[in-house]
């Protein structure tokens, strides 16, 4: 029996964003970390829009939160893989595990610190 082609074009970038959708909505749900990333977000990308700063800054602000949004999906999904492949303790699956979370931690660095320098641009201004 032949498998139905694989969608093209339109079809296969809808698809593509329901798969998408599917994730991020199940890390809504099952992710804590990835949760108050969120509301994070949500709460200072107003705030950095408002800030007295270049409009690159803002932007910069922003993309800062994205940047930690797509680190954090990507350290839930090693998680998961390395959850579904065993459920024993393994120091290579800690190492993963480990990895993961400083990819996190350094993208919520690098953001701090771009606030901080907008913060400070902001008080130099005035």
């Amino acid at each position: 029996m032949k498998k139905p082609p694989k969608p093209t074009g339109i079809a296969r970038i809808i698809k593509a964003a329901g798969y998408s959708w599917d994730g991020i909505i199940h890390a809504l749900r099952n992710e804590t970390a990835f949760r108050q990333e969120v509301i994070l977000a949500i709460i200072l990308t107003p705030i950095a829009s408002l800030l007295p700063i270049a409009l690159y800054l803002k932007l910069l602000l922003i993309s800062s939160f994205f940047l930690v949004l797509i680190v954090e999906l990507i350290n839930c999904s090693l998680e998961l893989a390395v959850d579904y492949i065993s459920s024993k303790k393994h120091p290579t699956a800690k190492k993963i595990k480990d990895m993961g979370s400083a990819a996190v931690c350094l993208s919520l660095i690098f953001s701090g610190v771009l606030w901080v320098f907008a913060l400070v641009e902001c008080l130099r201004l005035q």
